[in-house]
């Protein structure tokens, strides 16, 4: 429960307002606070110019420091949001505009852990890779969803990182 109680009645009008629950009405609070503070912040920018907040770019640091110090994952986070992050680096393993078997995909992701059905499911999951069950195809997802819920939250300020 949020302690600031200035940013609780914040997340209370939202909600009369809107007619949102608690932790949707505090999620858009968070993430609008977030946009204002990157486009008054300035940081490191990504290639398409969108500014990386200092934070997110530790924690990214951080993060691949720990889980793949050498370009392959010693462990699958258990935090979600780290295993957001790492996937989003996985991901820039494959090609845009290719269209993958399931055997293909596989050796690829073997590449980075053994556990590659593991990765596979959870960038479905997230969305990131769409697949064709009938046919075994994937393909990376051109235009990733914005996401909601518990997602939305894991995802938050990481997009950036997205191609």
């Amino acid at each position: 429960m949020t302690k600031d109680k200035d940013f609780k009645n914040l997340v209370r009008t939202r909600m009369t307002e809107t007619g949102e629950n608690f932790t949707t009405a505090r999620t858009a609070l968070i993430a609008a606070k977030q946009n204002a503070n990157r486009s008054a912040v300035p940081g490191s920018t990504t290639g398409r110019g969108a500014t990386i907040d200092p934070e997110i770019a530790r924690f990214r640091a951080k993060t691949l420091r720990t889980f793949m110090p050498d370009g392959r994952l010693v462990a699958i986070p258990t935090k979600r949001r780290a295993l957001v992050l790492v996937l989003i680096e996985v991901l820039a393993a494959l090609e845009p505009d290719r269209v993958y078997s399931e055997k293909q995909l596989g050796a690829i992701l073997s590449d980075f852990h053994p556990d590659f059905a593991l990765l596979r499911r959870e960038l479905i999951d997230y969305r990131l890779l769409e697949r064709n069950a009938h046919t075994g195809e994937y393909w990376v997802n051109p235009n990733p969803p914005t996401h909601t819920g518990s997602q939305a939250q894991e995802m938050a300020g990481l997009e950036v990182f997205l191609r």
